[in-house]
């Protein structure tokens, strides 16, 4: 199991950066560093079903996945389950089990007056995936920096 960890400091109380990160139209725009046009499909519930997509030319793809914890303004942890393409979500195929148990995590810190955002990607995460997303995660907290410190 492979665990990438990425972390930024943010001027801006935790509450604005949990909103920041989760709401919809600010996930679209942060979340631009890994897909044009990506969103999310369900809620943020623990327990809750969600699907993080991107709209291609055959259709949204992305992943399914589902809330395994969220206590609020402190931690989310998101256990990906499969894989969606071209609209249909797939968790018996061998590319979709391959991401089945995969977590991502998000810690937020208080530290002085500012929040510290820890991320931490673990699972079985292919050597393509880790270089893509060694280049991917940093631009997308700069922006989330950028959008919460507004």
């Amino acid at each position: 199991m492979k665990q990438m960890h990425y972390s930024i400091v943010i001027n801006a109380p935790i509450a604005k950066v949990w909103s920041t990160m989760l709401d919809d139209s600010t996930y679209r725009q942060w979340t631009e560093a890994f897909a044009p046009g990506c969103f999310y499909k369900g809620d943020w519930n623990k327990g809750s079903k969600i699907m993080f997509l991107s709209t291609g030319e055959q259709g949204d793809s992305g992943m399914v996945s589902h809330i395994k914890e969220n206590r609020r303004h402190e931690y989310v942890s998101i256990e990906h389950l499969g894989i969606v393409g071209n609209g249909t979500e797939d968790t018996t195929s061998e590319e979709a089990k391959a991401w089945a148990g995969a977590l991502e995590n998000y810690t937020f810190k208080e530290k002085n007056g500012a929040t510290e955002l820890l991320v931490e990607l673990s699972g079985n995460i292919a050597d393509e995936f880790v270089a893509m997303f060694d280049g991917m995660w940093p631009d997308a907290l700069k922006k989330l920096k950028e959008l919460s410190e507004k």
